[in-house]
């Protein structure tokens, strides 16, 4: 069986892995996200060592965001408009391919996370579902007919713009290019800003996670009013405070106002919406999956 090896680009650390899937990882490592070159060259220097063992079929990409995943763009591979600073239209699928030699893989984070949720988790054997991860920043990605949404670019669905009644909830919003989009009002960055602390330190009854679930609720009635999903995951650090699924899914409910008649909606709600089933480990894992998709899907041969 071929052996792929997975990349998790991470605005804070960077994980590698090597293997077939969940219950097959053979070798990994977490790299602090420094400099593109610092930390893509200890990335090169993981899987050379790797190989020099066991040859690597492919390797997959998943990293924040924006990227490029158009595979028909001349710049297609590179990390485009980050507000990271120093990753700016960095080509880390081009270098990588380039120094290990072997096809590469590459996405965001976000869908490669959904595409291994739904080949061993939560998603599993369902063909239209939304996943969505809410932490450092707000990613989301959509499936449709067991194909991920890809149009001009990846989704944005954590920049989409949502009632914010500035008298009950004055914060501007954190996101450097919309301030109070989704992102902007509910991300880990957002939550240190609003309230001082970050977001895992703040008590279960905090006033924090009222908000963060009106805020959030309101974004998941948007998609699901325009995509209908089967199924929508939460992830990312900030849903590990799993207070938030019951308020969340109460909202969702209410706000829809029984316009949806469907079972999944009512009485089905608490398994709707849904934690990941491969935990911290779906961006890796994602890679992975990237990595053993068709050719078609991976970043074309460059010249040297």
């Amino acid at each position: 069986m071929p052996v792929w090896g997975g990349i998790e680009a991470g605005g804070t650390k960077t994980v590698c892995a090597v293997g077939t899937g969940p219950d097959d990882l053979r070798a990994d490592v977490r790299i602090p996200t420094t400099t593109p070159d610092e930390t893509i060259g200890r990335i090169v220097q993981f899987f050379r060592r790797y190989q020099e063992n066991e040859p690597l079929a492919a390797v997959g990409i998943a990293t924040f965001g924006p990227v490029d995943s158009n595979p028909d763009s001349p710049s297609f591979g590179r990390i485009t408009t980050t507000p990271k600073p120093g990753w700016a239209h960095t080509d880390i699928a081009g270098i990588i391919q380039r120094e290990l030699g072997t096809p590469v893989g590459f996405d965001t984070d976000v869908n490669a996370a959904a595409l291994a949720e739904h080949q061993w988790g939560a998603a599993r054997g369902i063909g239209n579902f939304v996943y969505l991860t809410v932490g450092t920043g707000i990613g989301g990605a959509a499936m449709v007919s067991g194909t991920l949404i890809h149009g001009l670019n990846h989704p944005e669905m954590g920049h989409i713009r949502i009632p914010h009644d500035r008298a009950a909830d004055p914060f501007v919003g954190s996101c450097p290019y919309h301030g109070d989009c989704l992102e902007g009002l509910v991300s880990g960055p957002a939550l240190e800003q609003r309230w001082g602390q970050k977001g895992h330190t703040l008590p279960p009854d905090h006033d924090a996670w009222p908000l963060v679930a009106e805020y959030l609720a309101l974004a998941l009635v948007n998609y699901i009013c325009v995509l209908m999903p089967r199924r929508i995951v939460l992830g990312g650090g900030v849903m590990k405070q799993r207070q938030l699924f019951p308020m969340i899914r109460a909202r969702v409910q209410a706000l829809l106002g029984g316009y949806v008649a469907v079972p999944e909606l009512q009485e089905g709600i608490d398994g709707y919406i849904v934690p990941p089933g491969l935990g911290s480990r779906a961006g890796v894992l994602g890679a992975i999956a990237l990595a053993a998709r068709p050719s078609s899907s991976r970043c074309p041969q460059r010249a040297r």
